[in-house]
């Protein structure tokens, strides 16, 4: 760990004792506030030094269960929102056992109010404390360099190169690449530690042995350097040992979307859609009034699209460009729209391989562009989710046109459904090439969870706000 990280995990013990207290004292001012005793009448009083006491008392054993939980780990680049979660989680097994405690000494105090208000007011505390602590740390290392890992890049394959672009890329990440070498040999890498410093290491060789790999392992345990890997395409996917004949044989398991994995993530795509529809339906309205108001044709628009084991749907989305310029069977003049659209791929498509992207398209309304730049226009698709032609989840749905120019390890993305949303979506939208998005959208296949489902809707919210660079 960084000293700028040893130093933020240190300030965040007091920070959290602070926010602990401040939330203790605020619930307990709150039990107090005669507009709160209306839902019900305050039973007995307690003195506040006594309340205070007990507080006291009651805090560190917070701070020990958020360090269990390991949220003194103020690695800079940690994701927040994961962060919030887990103060979350570690704030209720705190208060799961102090009701236990509370049960067994009721002396103590008993308010049902002060302790479900307490719960709310030091998760909301801590996760602000938290917010501003990291957002200062990202500050820093920006603006002045502070908590940057230097890391040293092994491998020349092309994985590793897109791993160089995207650290040199992002600064938020907290790296900087100090050198990049094809093989991991030992001298050369000693050489570099001593004249640029290493902080860890991320290899991706597949030619190297098992060997070499234990020495430099074992290099980096001795030195204190960081060792990360990424796995050849084999070593990524899920797998069973069994036994054959006395023979030891590995199973490879493609997706465990299979059996019960299929029903549980069909009930989740149910609420998740009925949800969605219910809380965006005021707004879809309002886009659907705008759209009518200014250009002629259909509302919403169906857009021919290739699911899960190649089976033909549609796609239901807000129109957001011209009726007579719209590729849709119920366009009359179909034929035209798709000439236009040809001669635009060719001259303006910024993205390469079957998919295309066309820059500054001249098909958008102003409503469209508007509608699109935010991925507003998807909103129908939660009714494609519910009807089960999509899941909310998952590979982006492609044109036939788009599927025919496949090769043939590339049709593992028609082996689910397609989704609304999903892993290329939330790291990078249609800014990512479509190599980069097959190997985002072939890891979700393989590791699929209903842990990940929840996580990449949550990170989609943030996602939309940010315009698209390829719009």
């Amino acid at each position: 760990m960084k000293r700028s990280e040893l130093f933020f995990s240190f300030i965040q013990v007091p920070i959290d004792f602070l926010m602990l207290i401040l939330a203790a004292m605020s619930a307990f001012a709150i039990r107090n506030i005669p507009e709160f005793l209306i839902l019900k009448p305050k039973l007995y009083d307690y003195p506040f030094e006594s309340y205070i006491k007990v507080i006291l008392i009651i805090a560190p054993f917070f701070i020990l269960i958020y360090a269990l939980e390991g949220l003194y780990n103020k690695r800079v680049t940690k994701h927040l929102w994961q962060e919030m979660v887990t103060v979350f989680k570690a704030t209720s097994i705190a208060l799961v056992i102090l009701i236990v405690a509370i049960f067994l000494k009721r002396e103590w105090f008993s308010s049902r109010f002060v302790i479900l208000s307490g719960w709310i007011m030091v998760t909301v505390y801590v996760s602000l404390a938290r917010y501003f602590i990291n957002f200062l740390q990202k500050w820093l290392l920006r603006k002045k360099g502070m908590g940057v890992h230097r890391v040293l890049l092994i491998g020349r394959n092309g994985k590793m190169s897109t791993i160089n672009k995207l650290i040199k890329q992002d600064k938020n990440l907290g790296y900087r690449v100090v050198e990049q070498i094809g093989f991991p040999h030992l001298k050369t890498i000693k050489k570099i530690k001593e004249e640029k410093g290493i902080d860890e290491i991320i290899l991706c060789e597949p030619s190297i042995t098992d060997d070499e790999q234990e020495k430099l392992v074992d290099y980096c345990a001795i030195n204190n350097i960081g060792f990360k890997y990424i796995p050849t395409s084999l070593q990524t996917t899920r797998y069973e040992v069994n036994v054959l004949n006395g023979e030891p044989i590995i199973d490879v398991k493609h997706t465990p979307l299979d059996g019960w994995g299929k029903i549980l993530k069909r009930i989740f795509d149910i609420v998740f859609s009925t949800i969605a529809i219910i809380i965006t339906s005021p707004l879809m309205l309002i886009i659907a009034l705008a759209i009518k108001i200014e250009s002629k044709g259909p509302v919403v628009y169906k857009n021919e699209r290739v699911g899960d084991n190649g089976k033909k749907f549609f796609v239901y989305k807000f129109r957001y460009m011209k009726w007579e310029q719209s590729i849709s069977h119920d366009n009359p003049k179909l034929k035209d729209a798709m000439q236009l659209e040809k001669k635009l791929i060719e001259k303006q498509s910024v993205r390469k391989g079957p998919l295309y992207k066309i820059k500054a398209d001249p098909r958008k309304t102003r409503v469209g562009r508007l509608i699109e730049k935010y991925s507003l226009d998807e909103l129908p698709q939660f009714f494609n989710v519910f009807l089960g032609s999509m899941s909310a989840v998952g590979p982006r749905p492609h044109q036939e046109r788009e599927v025919e120019k496949y090769m043939d390890y590339h049709r593992r993305l028609l082996t689910i459904k397609p989704g609304v949303t999903g892993m290329a979506q939330v790291s990078g939208r249609s800014d990512l090439n479509f190599n980069e998005e097959y190997r985002l959208d072939l890891y979700y296949i393989e590791n699929w969870s209903l842990k990940l489902d929840l996580k990449l809707c949550l990170k989609t919210f943030g996602v939309l706000l940010r315009k698209r660079r390829n719009s």
